[in-house]
C-alpha cells in the first residue's frame, strides 16, 4: 500500500459508508469519474478489488472491508493530529465541525457569522440532521460539537443550555379560532395536528404539554421537516406545535399565525453538546463561550 494518500482514504472511506460513487462525488464535491478513479488507483495500489457490484448495490469486497478497518484508524490519527496543532495554534486557524437540528438551522447561520468575525481564521462546517443523526456523528466523532434541544441522557455527553427556546402552536389566519382570544388546550381536542416524527424534541414536548392538560393528540400529518409542516399549515391542513424560532419571516408576511393557548409559549431550552472525554481545543472553548454568553442575544435578534 505505498503511495497511498489521506485524499484517498477519504474517498474510500465515504464511499464505504454510501454505498454511491455518485453520493459520495456530491458530499466531497468531486466529479463521480473523479471518485472512480481514486478508486480505482486504490483497488491498484491493494491489488485486490474493493468493491463489488450486487445488483444495484455497491457493497465491500474482503479486502475493502480490512482496508476500511484499519483506514478509518489513520484518518481518525490524522484528525488527531490536526486537533492537537490547532491548540498549538490557538484561535488563528483550525476548523469546528458544527451539527445543529433541523429546527436551529434558522439561527446556527447568524451564530457561526459571529464567531467567524471574530476569528476569521478559523473554519466552521455545518452539518444539519435530525436527534438521532446528529447523536450518532458525535458519537461517531464526524462533529465536534452540536446544538440541540435535550441534552442525550447517559451518553458520556456534556451539555450546556445557552438560550431560551419558545415553542408556540401555529395556525393559518383564517383558522376558525385565529381571532385573538385565549384558547384552553382542551378546545384544540379534535383539531388536525401535523408534526415531527415520533422522537424529535418538538415532538415531545407538545406530547408532554398536552398530556399535562390531560389529553392526547392524534397526529393527522407525520410531516419530515419544519419547512414542509409550515407549508401545509398555510395550505390550511391543520394546525402545529412549532419552534418559534422557525416562524419569523411567515409571522411577518402574515402567512401564519400565532394561537394563544393558554401555557403557551412553552419554554425549552436550546443546548450546547459535546463529547466529555472530547479534548477542548481553545477553538471549541471559544465557540461555547460566545454560545453561553451571546447565544440568546442572537437569538433574540
Amino acid at each position: 500500500m505505498r503511495g497511498i494518500t489521506i485524499r484517498q482514504l477519504q474517498i474510500f472511506a465515504e464511499a464505504a459508508k454510501q454505498r454511491s460513487f455518485a453520493r459520495v462525488a456530491e458530499n466531497l464535491h468531486i466529479s463521480p469519474a473523479g471518485v472512480s478513479l481514486q478508486i480505482k488507483q486504490l483497488e491498484q495500489l491493494a491489488g485486490l478489488p474493493l468493491f463489488e457490484r450486487v445488483g444495484q448495490r455497491t457493497d465491500l469486497t474482503e479486502a475493502g472491508e480490512v482496508l476500511l478497518r484499519y483506514g478509518v484508524t489513520i484518518l481518525q490519527a490524522v484528525h488527531d493530529a490536526d486537533e492537537a496543532l490547532s491548540v498549538l495554534k490557538g484561535l488563528q486557524g483550525g476548523r469546528i465541525r458544527l451539527g445543529v437540528l433541523s429546527t436551529a438551522k434558522y439561527f446556527a447561520p447568524r451564530l457561526i457569522s459571529r464567531f467567524r468575525n471574530l476569528y476569521p481564521g478559523v473554519q466552521v462546517s455545518l452539518a444539519v440532521n435530525n436527534r438521532e443523526a446528529i447523536l450518532q456523528q458525535l458519537l461517531n466523532n464526524d462533529i465536534d460539537i452540536a446544538i440541540m434541544g435535550r441534552p442525550p441522557q447517559g451518553m458520556d455527553m456534556v451539555g450546556t443550555a445557552f438560550a431560551d427556546h419558545p415553542l408556540v402552536i401555529v395556525c393559518h389566519p383564517q383558522y376558525a379560532l385565529a381571532n385573538g382570544m385565549p384558547i384552553d388546550p382542551q378546545q384544540l381536542a379534535g383539531e388536525n395536528f401535523l408534526v415531527r416524527e415520533s422522537g424529535s424534541g418538538t415532538r415531545t414536548a407538545m406530547e408532554q404539554f398536552f398530556a399535562d392538560a390531560g389529553m392526547t393528540i392524534r397526529p393527522d400529518m407525520v410531516l419530515p421537516s419544519n419547512e414542509t409542516i409550515k407549508q401545509a399549515v398555510m395550505a390550511g391542513l391543520g394546525i402545529a406545535f412549532i419552534s418559534r424560532h422557525t416562524i419569523g419571516l411567515e409571522l411577518k408576511a402574515g402567512y401564519l399565525q400565532i394561537l394563544p393557548v393558554n401555557g403557551t409559549p412553552v419554554m425549552r431550552a436550546w443546548h450546547v453538546v459535546r463529547r466529555a472525554a472530547k479534548p477542548q481545543t481553545p477553538m471549541l472553548k471559544a465557540f461555547e463561550e460566545l454560545l453561553l454568553q451571546s447565544g440568546q442575544d442572537l437569538l433574540s435578534e
